[in-house]
């Protein structure tokens, strides 16, 4: 948010139509609703060349011996004048279209600073930082029970844990730390910090146990140092811009062989079991990478390229649940398996960045976080309740609350605004107008 004021030039046009002669020109002019030197606004009038007294606002007086004029299309006369005042904070941000979504400031147009609309951005903040609540919930029982199993010597029991599949989430963690990072969103990095040493220490556990080789382990300690220094050191500023560069490549073409291939294997067997789609990807991303940073391509080609990595995150994780829900088809009495308590947390985890994401107008992030909290989250929840794994109570309560706080949410973002409804929010969050 910006609390600088710019000076508001105001322009009275007067026609020279209505203008006999020089003589017929009023010697004073004053402009009517400025504000005063110590911000009050004032009604003001013209006053005649005989007043003595001058109006409490600013004035803006025009003598007659020193006011030009010259014809301006259709001989109009513009007169310019300006009014400084600091009575109200004008918010400047920019709304971004899809590839845009990684610009610090997400809002273009203007908005009135109020009481109501800072309460708000201060509100959706702290929501986004609750998320790590749910989160950390859902990471914690693995971590407690690979403990459990390492202290007891029972190694094998970590073999379940599927480490490749974990690997493409922390990728997708790194991708949005770099995201938010660059976008200065504090609550969410730190929710993508913690996802990455959480992941990491499921890591360490599966090296320990044997279930992850070592070598891979090193990698993965490797990509984990090196990308939680780098976003920070550019948090802060104290990166160079060419290395910063060097790992959004890294992220762009990491995150864009993995994506194609976790979709690929998601319907094996009944697709051929192949790794050509990761690939391809992978010869593909590197190409785009290389020509951007080439000027091969063109302005919009090269903001394309730059907005990938945010993008197959959010992909990645978006695609969890379609994975989650075809399993659950071709095995239905794997749904016993699923605790609810999780998908309850992965629903509130999500949802709790809900608001903030409309109220910043990031596109990407309210697709990512509205698609995780309703069809991961919540789509589990009725999976498990179509299969009569929970009670109906359970699913009631948790299809009205993610309803009345969509609903909440639309609604206030819509208030804070000024708008009239709900959809006008939405409607500039996904066109960027």
């Amino acid at each position: 948010m910006e609390g600088a004021i710019s000076p508001l030039s105001l322009s009275l046009s007067l026609s020279l139509s209505q203008i006999k002669s020089k003589k017929s020109m009023a010697k004073c002019l004053v402009v009517p609703y400025c504000c005063s030197s110590t911000g009050t606004r004032s009604r003001t009038r013209s006053s005649g060349s005989g007043s003595t007294s001058k109006p409490p606002g600013l004035q803006v007086q025009l003598q007659h011996h020193h006011l030009k004029y010259s014809l301006i299309q259709q001989n109009s006369l513009s007169v310019s004048a300006q009014c400084y005042y600091n009575t109200h904070t004008l918010l400047r941000r920019r709304i971004l279209c899809a590839l845009d979504s990684d610009v610090p400031h997400p809002l273009h147009h203007q908005v009135q600073s109020n009481k109501s609309f800072e309460q708000w951005d201060s509100w959706t903040a702290k929501f986004s930082g609750a998320s790590n609540i749910p989160f950390l919930l859902l990471q914690m029982p693995q971590i407690i029970l690979n403990a459990q199993n390492l202290l007891a010597g029972n190694k094998a029991a970590l073999l379940a844990v599927p480490w490749l599949g974990m690997f493409t989430g922390l990728l997708g963690n790194l991708s949005l730390l770099s995201y938010f990072a660059k976008k200065r969103e504090k609550e969410a990095i730190v929710v993508q910090t913690l996802g990455v040493i959480s992941l990491y220490a499921v890591f360490a556990q599966l090296s320990m146990a044997e279930a992850m080789p070592l070598p891979y382990f090193v990698i993965t300690s490797v990509v984990v140092a090196t990308g939680l220094v780098l976003n920070f050191l550019n948090y802060f500023g104290l990166l160079n811009a060419g290395i910063w560069r060097f790992w959004e490549d890294f992220i762009t073409v990491g995150g864009l062989s993995v994506l194609p291939q976790i979709m690929w294997s998601t319907f094996v067997p009944y697709i051929p079991n192949s790794i050509l789609p990761g690939v391809f990807a992978f010869l593909v991303a590197l190409v785009a990478v290389i020509m951007a940073r080439l000027g091969k391509l063109s302005a919009k080609g090269i903001k394309f390229v730059g907005a990938i990595s945010g993008w197959t995150a959010t992909l990645l994780f978006m695609w969890m649940p379609i994975s989650q829900m075809w399993t659950n088809f071709l095995n239905p009495d794997n749904i016993k398996g699923l605790s609810a308590f999780s998908m309850l947390l992965a629903m509130i985890g999500n949802g709790l960045m809900i608001p903030r994401a409309l109220f910043i107008r990031d596109f990407m992030w309210f697709t990512g976080s509205t698609w995780a909290s309703l069809f991961y989250g919540y789509g589990n929840i009725v999976c498990l309740y179509w299969f009569n794994s929970i009670s109906k109570e359970f699913f009631l309560a948790a299809t009205a609350g993610l309803i009345l706080w969509i609903g909440m949410a639309l609604w206030r973002d819509a208030d804070v605004y000024g708008y009239n409804s709900p959809f006008t929010s939405l409607k500039e969050l996904v066109s960027g107008s």
